[in-house]
Parts: C-alpha cells; sequence; structure tokens
C-alpha cells in the first residue's frame, strides 16, 4: 500500500474546501435520511449531474459525506416516528420505537449513532487496505477472468435472493436486455434500436437511476393515501436531551460483540457485488432473533444496534469492488460510477496507478465522514427529525421531479435524458409495487457490456474454445464459486423439505 499517498490524500481532505465539502455531505445527507420517501441513493442520483461542474476534490467528498450520513439518517424517523426513513432502517424501527415507548428515545437514538459510526468506521478501514490490494492484484486479469468475476457477481444476486429467487432472476435478465440496446461492440450492428437514431449509443446510465430511484419515489409519494401518512405521522412526543444520547460504558461493553459480528458480515455483504444491503440487515437481525427471542420488538438495545451496524459498515465495503474492479457492490455505488465517469476517471485496476490522488481522496474520505458523523448525529438528533413533520409531502415530491428532471437533462443536455428518466421512473413504481428487486437489474446494466466485451475477447484469445473459461485457474474458481451461488437456493429448499418430512414422521 502506497503510505504516502495515503497521507497525501489526508492532508488534502482536511484542507478548507474539501472539508466544508464532507460537512455539507454529511449534514445533508443526516437531513435527506432523515425525511421520509428520500435516501442516499435519490439525493446522489439528483447530486451526480451538478458534480460535472465541480472540481473533484470538492465533488467526491460531498457525494461520500451524503452516502455514509443517509444511511444512519434514516435512524431518526424510524425510532421516533416508526417510519423507517430508508428502507436500510426498516428493521432499526421495530425496537427503536418500543424503546421510545419506554421514555428511552434518547438511549435509542444513541445506541444508533454510535452503532452505525462504530460499524462505518471498520467498513472505512476495510476500503483503506482492500481496495488498493484487490486492484492490485486486479491488474493480472484478463478477459477470462473478468468474464467469470462478472458472471459470479450476477449469479450473487439469485442466489442470495432467498424467497425472491425469481423476482431476483427477472430483474437481472432484464437488466441484461436493457444493456444490449444499441450498436454490438463485435460487429457494429444496431439491436433493439428500432431505427432510432437516440437509441444507436445505449440507454444512458444516469437518468436510468434518476427514474428508477427518483422519480419512482416521487409516483409513490402522489399515490400515497394522505390519510393514512398523516395517522402514521403521530409521534410519542419524549423530550429527548443530549446527555440521555451518550451511552455509559457498561452499555458499551454489552453491545460490542453485536457491532464486531454485524460489521464483519456486513462487510463481506458489502464487498459482494449485486447482495445488497437489505441481506447484511436481516442476517444480522436474525442472529440477534435467535439469541434473545422473544425480547427482540421490546426495546432491546442489540435490536438497535446490530441492523444499523450491518447497514452501515455495507456502505464503505461496497465501493471495494468499484475502486479497485470497477463493479458496483450496490445500486448506489453504481452511482459513484456515473459521478466517476463524468469526472472523465475510469473505475478499475488502473485507477490507483492513473489517478491515484483521487483514489486515495475518495477513501478517506469514508474514514474522515464516519468520524465527522459521530458529533454531527447526536447534534442533530435533536432538531433534524422535526423536520419531517415541517415539509409537506406534495411540495417535497415537486422539489424532487424539479430535481431529477434537471439532473436527467443535463447529463446531455438533451430532452432523451428527461424521457429516458420519466420511463424508468415507471418502472421503478411498477417493480416497488411488485416488489421486485432493484440492485440485479443495475448490476445486470452496468456488467452486461464488460462480460460482452470480455467473452468476446477470450473467444478471439482461445480461437473459440470456451475451455479457456476453465483452464485458467482463477477464472475456473470463480466459475465455481458461480455454481455454488445458483445451486445454493435448491439446496437449500430440499434441505428445509427434508427436515420438515423427518419431523413430520
Amino acid at each position: 500500500m502506497d503510505y504516502s499517498a495515503l497521507l497525501a490524500a489526508g492532508e488534502h481532505a482536511l484542507s478548507l474546501w474539501p472539508l466544508l465539502s464532507l460537512l455539507a455531505g454529511v449534514t445533508l445527507g443526516l437531513v435527506v435520511g432523515s425525511i421520509p420517501g428520500l435516501n442516499d441513493t435519490i439525493t446522489l442520483a439528483v447530486l451526480v449531474p451538478i458534480t460535472f461542474a465541480m472540481p473533484s476534490d470538492v465533488a467526491f467528498p460531498l457525494l461520500v459525506g451524503v452516502y455514509c450520513a443517509a444511511c444512519f439518517g434514516g435512524a431518526f424517523p424510524a425510532i421516533l416516528l416508526k417510519i423507517p426513513g430508508t428502507a436500510s432502517s426498516v428493521l432499526t424501527a421495530v425496537d427503536g420505537h418500543a424503546m421510545v415507548k419506554q421514555g428511552l428515545a434518547g438511549r435509542a437514538l444513541g445506541i444508533a449513532t454510535y452503532s452505525s459510526c462504530f460499524a462505518g468506521t471498520l467498513s472505512a478501514l476495510v476500503l483503506v487496505f482492500f481496495a488498493p490490494l484487490l486492484a492490485q492484484y486486479a491488474l493480472k486479469f484478463g478477459p477470462a477472468e473478468y468474464f467469470s468475476l462478472c458472471v459470479l457477481g450476477l449469479s450473487t444476486v439469485v442466489g442470495m435472493g432467498s424467497g425472491n429467487v425469481m423476482k431476483c432472476a427477472f430483474s437481472c435478465l432484464l437488466g441484461l436486455l436493457v444493456a444490449m440496446v444499441g450498436l454490438s461492440p463485435e460487429s457494429g450492428y444496431p439491436r433493439f434500436t428500432f431505427d432510432n437514431f437516440w437509441l444507436l449509443e445505449g440507454l444512458p446510465l444516469t437518468p436510468i437511476l434518476i427514474g428508477l430511484f427518483g422519480l419512482s419515489v416521487v409516483i409513490e409519494m402522489l399515490c400515497r393515501d394522505a390519510g393514512a401518512t398523516a395517522e402514521a405521522e403521530v409521534e410519542h412526543r419524549t423530550p429527548i436531551r443530549f446527555r440521555d444520547m451518550l451511552l455509559p460504558w457498561s452499555l458499551v461493553r454489552r453491545l460490542m460483540p453485536t457491532w464486531l459480528s454485524a460489521s464483519a458480515l456486513g462487510n463481506v455483504i458489502g464487498i459482494l457485488p449485486g447482495a445488497g444491503m437489505l441481506v447484511a440487515i436481516y442476517m444480522a437481525y436474525e442472529r440477534v432473533r435467535r439469541r434473545f427471542g422473544e425480547r427482540c420488538g421490546q426495546g432491546l438495545p442489540e435490536g438497535i444496534a446490530a441492523p444499523e451496524a450491518a447497514n452501515n459498515s455495507v456502505v464503505a465495503s461496497s465501493m471495494v469492488p468499484l475502486l479497485s474492479l470497477g463493479i458496483p457492490g450496490n445500486s448506489t455505488s453504481a452511482l459513484f460510477l456515473g459521478a466517476l465517469l463524468i469526472q472523465g476517471l475510469r473505475p478499475g485496476p488502473s485507477l490507483f496507478n492513473d489517478s491515484p490522488d483521487v483514489a486515495w481522496l475518495i477513501v478517506i474520505c469514508f474514514v474522515f465522514a464516519n468520524l465527522v458523523m459521530f458529533p454531527l448525529g447526536l447534534l442533530l438528533a435533536r432538531f433534524v427529525p422535526n423536520l419531517i413533520r415541517a415539509i409537506p409531502q406534495p411540495l417535497l415530491a415537486a422539489a424532487i421531479a424539479g430535481l431529477c428532471f434537471t439532473g436527467a437533462f443535463a447529463i446531455g443536455n438533451s430532452v432523451f435524458g428527461i424521457v429516458v428518466a420519466l420511463v424508468f421512473g415507471v418502472v421503478g413504481f411498477v417493480f416497488n409495487r411488485m416488489q421486485v428487486p432493484l440492485s440485479p437489474f443495475i448490476l445486470a446494466l452496468v456488467l452486461a457490456p464488460v462480460v460482452e466485451r470480455a467473452f468476446f475477447q477470450s473467444m478471439a484469445l482461445s480461437g473459440g474454445s470456451p475451455l479457456y473459461f476453465v483452464t485458467q485457474p482463477l477464472s475456473a474458481a470463480m466459475l465455481t464459486f458461480t455454481a455454488l451461488f445458483l445451486l445454493w437456493p435448491l439446496f437449500k429448499r430440499h434441505f428445509f423439505k427434508s427436515r420438515r418430512s423427518l419431523a413430520a414422521d
């Protein structure tokens, strides 16, 4: 690891404008996460086009701050109102709101703050040490290895879609189909363009993301029952004092095993492309539920600590495959892919060699963002939740729509970007209503060009022999793991069916 480059990046990150940008991003992320309907993905989708006019050392600290803090900010309404500000705080609402009803709102917010910052800092350290290491090793990857790696990334989506395998597979296949629109990289022949000039270069990624994660939420907000929303906003009013949010050392020692186990789980899940934050959250909470049984849901501190540590540990670790291999770990880190491309950078093994200043700046900003998030989180926990009820839903929906349309237009200075965002806004709304996950779609959309290019290069090197993929040791190992991920749901179903049969006998 290049310690001199890391120290130089740390020194630059603490200079005036990058530090102010990071503080602004963390503050914005906390506010955005506290507003139901908004999340880090929507905010980044709106901010990415704006960063085109910013210097890279200002743009990336802003995006990193939003990404780190919005995930934690969703815990505010989840605990106080039992309204998850983000999808990552769904399980936090269960035990968190139960503590509020017991008059322990400050204690619940303190547990969420400590858990998020502890796990986020560990995740950032994983990014510091593993991203450049993986990038150096990835320089040895050939076309066969890249093909197998992308196939492995797609297979993890299906293999981890517990109880939802068919929907994950459908979402993934649809992403592959959308990625095929445009000119074939091998023959130059147009595919699925329907003689439309705008489709020759394919569908632009950023307007698709803006539609899926921005406009779909606007449609959802407009369709939401106003009466149900008003009823959900009835708050159990408990005064929140600063000293209540400071945890005693005895509670910190009690929660430490939960933080460590949930952080380790979240880091592993985050590094796997496409596995998703919700997988880590539910797995971490399930471990707590097995341990404490019926006490879960009754205001158990571990019930807050586990999901908050798991979701924040995914944040930085999901950037490991993006920065080192050019493969986004989840849909939010895919937006960072768009930001890097807008700045003229190409994520992957060469990023730390070609643009080490930017690569190390992004890495070190994740560490600083989690450290800054602790005092800001404790400070804003008393004030930010009041914004939840202060902004009318129609006004919020109109503001989000305006920002989304502006961002979609700014990508290519074309109305075509707005049309793409509108179409995929409807697609995202339908997916949400049908409970079809979006992460497989995004991952397939990003990986499809890499898979296609690597496949044709491998065929050219091997003279058209498919055995080339299994004669390369690293490629064969990744294809073996791919088979395991695909067969795991079938094995699990057969295993539990056999156990039920034995129990019945």
